[in-house]
C-alpha cells in the first residue's frame, strides 16, 4: 500500500504464500474459526472440485479495513465453480461464480473472470438489476450489456459483529442462495466465457476471499446432494 492506503499494482505472491499470515485458524472461546485479516487480496481454496451439493457456513464480521476499502462496506465472497487459473480476476481469484459476501449485499451474484448466469430479474435503475422470481430472464457476464452483477431480493444480513448463515446449493446448471434462511437469488444456466464462446460451469474448486475487511468463518459443511430441495420450486 502507498500512504494514501492505496493498493499499489504487484505481481501476486504465488500460490501456498502467505507471509503475512493473512489467513490463520484461531481458537475463540474453545472454538477454531478462520481469521482473514484482509490485509491483502487472495482467497483459501479447495483442493478439491465439488458439483451438486450443498454448502452452509456462518461468517462474522472483524473491525479491521484496509487499503482502498478502508472508507467502504466490509467485504468477502464465497467463490464456487472456481475453475482454470489462479488470479484471472484482479490478480487474486480463479474464474467462479461468487455469492457476495459483503456488508448490506451479502446474498448479490458476481460473475468473475468469465463466470456467467441466467437471472429473473425487475430492472432497478440504469445499471441495477434485483432478483425476483418469475421475472424476465437477463444474462448477467462480464463485458455484457447489463454487466456481471445481480442484486439480491432483500437484505438478510444480521447487524454487523453477529453471525450469519450461508446455504449454497448447487445442482447441475443452478444455484440458490439462502442468507440465514431466506432464498435471496436463484441463479439459472450457469456458464464460462472463454474466448467469447460459452461452455457449460457446472463444477470446480471452493474460494473464500479476503478483500480488504477482517472476518471470521465458522461450521463449514458440504454435502451431495441428489436434486434440488422441492420448497425452491415455489421460489
Amino acid at each position: 500500500m502507498n500512504d494514501s492506503g492505496k493498493f499499489i499494482t504487484e505481481e501476486p505472491i504465488g500460490l501456498n504464500k502467505d507471509p503475512r499470515k493473512v489467513f490463520t485458524v484461531v481458537n475463540v472461546n474453545g472454538e477454531n474459526l478462520i481469521r482473514i485479516s484482509c490485509e491483502n487480496w487472495g482467497a483459501i481454496s479447495t483442493v478439491q472440485e465439488y458439483e451438486n451439493y450443498h454448502l452452509q457456513l456462518q461468517f462474522r464480521w472483524g473491525e479491521l479495513k484496509w487499503g482502498q476499502k478502508k472508507n467502504k462496506n466490509r467485504d468477502s465472497g464465497l467463490l464456487y465453480h472456481s475453475v482454470g487459473i489462479y488470479g484471472a480476476d484482479y490478480g487474486a481469484w480463479m474464474r467462479s461464480q461468487e455469492l457476495q459476501i459483503e456488508e448490506t449485499n451479502t446474498g448479490d451474484y458476481w460473475g468473475v473472470a468469465g463466470g456467467m448466469a441466467d437471472i429473473p430479474v425487475v430492472k432497478k435503475s440504469e445499471t441495477e438489476y434485483d432478483y425476483y422470481p418469475r421475472e424476465t430472464f437477463i444474462t448477467f457476464r462480464e463485458g455484457g450489456e447489463r454487466g456481471r452483477r445481480s442484486f439480491k431480493s432483500s437484505d438478510e444480513e444480521k447487524p454487523t459483529g453477529e453471525w450469519n448463515t450461508v446455504d449454497l446449493y448447487c445442482w447441475i446448471d443452478t444455484s440458490v442462495f439462502m442468507i440465514n434462511g431466506k432464498v435471496v437469488m436463484i441463479l439459472y444456466h450457469q456458464k464460462q466465457l472463454e474466448n467469447g464462446q460459452a461452455f457449460p460451469l457446472t463444477k470446480g474448486k471452493i474460494q473464500i476471499k479476503s478483500e480488504g475487511a477482517e472476518v471470521s468463518y465458522r461450521g463449514i459443511k458440504i454435502q451431495t446432494i441428489k436434486e434440488l430441495p422441492t420448497a425452491f420450486a415455489n421460489q
